[in-house]
């Protein structure tokens, strides 16, 4: 099965397992590709991935071709993206800023709490803050391992696009899940969410034994970092959205108002 997932620690946390034969696999095997989520998010528009990290806002896009899998989700309250800057204090209509894609949740988020806010630019998310220094955008969201250092780089926060939301919904913040095309055989989707709910408990047993793995892939190398990270977005969601991830999952697909955004859970 082709599995496409990205570089962050919450995701190569919770794929080591199924990874490297400590869990059952139930004798699928896997053709995996890393990379940004937002090249994750354009693969799945192109129908390229058979099972595949998306952003939920880019989810609201492929619906007829993907169903969201009850584990592996990052999803929680708390966890949202981070509206910062350098030397502005207020959002304004001229404000520039830096998004880590265009169809990734933290846009969607920052367009609901801004509507304001057109001058958009799309940066590979762990450039963002770097381009909010080097005075090309004026503002930046940040997520993944960036929103835990960007004090030490003299940034300060505007917004908690997160609590926005939690605000806004009385929910949880979806941000990412894994979804599987409605290519594949439906015995084989039963299968890979099983393994892959098998894989997400065994990290969340054993957090000590992907650490090697999450290194070789993360940007930020602190063990701070990296378990601040994954403490944030592996969570009870993660192994299973349950009644209310799914009904996160449901209003924020609504808000984000795209054509075929009715969620579809295996």
């Amino acid at each position: 099965m082709r599995l496409s997932f990205s570089t962050c620690p919450n995701d190569t946390f919770i794929f080591h397992a199924m990874l490297h034969g400590k869990v059952d696999t139930e004798g699928l095997t896997f053709d995996v590709q890393l990379a940004d989520v937002e090249e994750l998010n354009r693969a799945a528009f192109a129908g390229e991935a058979e099972a595949t990290k998306l952003s939920y806002a880019a989810y609201a896009h492929v619906a007829d071709k993907y169903s969201i899998l009850d584990s592996g989700s990052a999803l929680g309250k708390g966890n949202g993206p981070l509206l910062v800057a350098k030397n502005v204090a207020n959002v304004t209509e001229k404000t520039r800023v830096a998004i880590p894609g265009k169809y990734t949740t933290a846009a969607l988020l920052l367009r609901m709490a801004f509507p304001q806010v057109s001058r958009l630019r799309e940066k590979l998310f762990s450039d963002i803050p770097q381009e909010i220094l080097q005075g090309s955008v004026d503002a930046g969201v940040l997520i993944h391992e960036s929103r835990f250092t960007y004090r030490q780089q003299g940034l300060h926060l505007l917004s908690d696009l997160g609590q926005a939301w939690e605000e806004r919904s009385g929910l949880p913040i979806p941000l990412g899940c894994i979804c599987i095309s409605k290519r594949v055989d439906g015995e084989q989707q039963q299968a890979f969410g099983r393994t892959l709910r098998r894989s997400v408990d065994y990290a969340l047993q054993n957090p000590r034994e992907s650490r090697t793995f999450v290194r070789r892939y993360a940007r930020e190398l602190s063990d701070e970092v990296i378990d601040k990270h994954i403490a944030m977005f592996v969570n009870s969601y993660t192994q299973s959205l349950g009644s209310e991830g799914r009904k996160a999952v449901a209003a924020l697909l609504k808000l984000a108002n795209a054509e075929h955004a009715s969620p579809d859970f295996v």
